[in-house]
C-alpha cells in the first residue's frame, strides 16, 4: 500500500540540493580536536551556526559540534569554513 503524504510533506524542498547551498559536514571528535589544536583556538572562538539552520536539517548535530562548510570558489576552486553549532 502506498504511503499517504500530507500537503506539507509534498511541498517540502531538499535545500541541500540547491545550487547555492554549500556542502555541510559534521566533524567527528578527532577531527574537531585536530582543528582546534591546529589553529590554537577553542570552540567559542569559531563562528557560529544555529542548530535550526535549514542546511543542517538531515545532519544529526548537537550543541558544541563543529560543521565543515565547503563552498565552490571561482578563484580558489573551493573554500573551507568551520562553524560551531549553537542552540538558537
Amino acid at each position: 500500500m502506498a504511503k499517504k503524504t500530507t500537503k506539507k510533506e509534498s511541498m517540502e524542498f531538499d535545500i541541500k540540493s540547491h545550487v547555492l547551498v554549500p556542502e555541510h559536514i559534521k566533524l567527528n571528535s578527532k577531527e574537531k580536536k585536530e582543528l582546534l589544536e591546529k589553529y590554537h583556538i577553542n570552540l567559542l572562538e569559531l563562528p557560529k551556526i544555529s542548530m535550526k539552520d535549514p542546511a543542517l536539517k538531515n545532519i544529526d548535530v548537537s550543541v558544541g559540534d563543529v560543521i565543515k562548510i565547503i563552498r565552490k570558489s571561482s578563484t580558489a576552486g573551493k573554500s573551507v569554513f568551520y562553524r560551531a553549532v549553537i542552540n538558537t
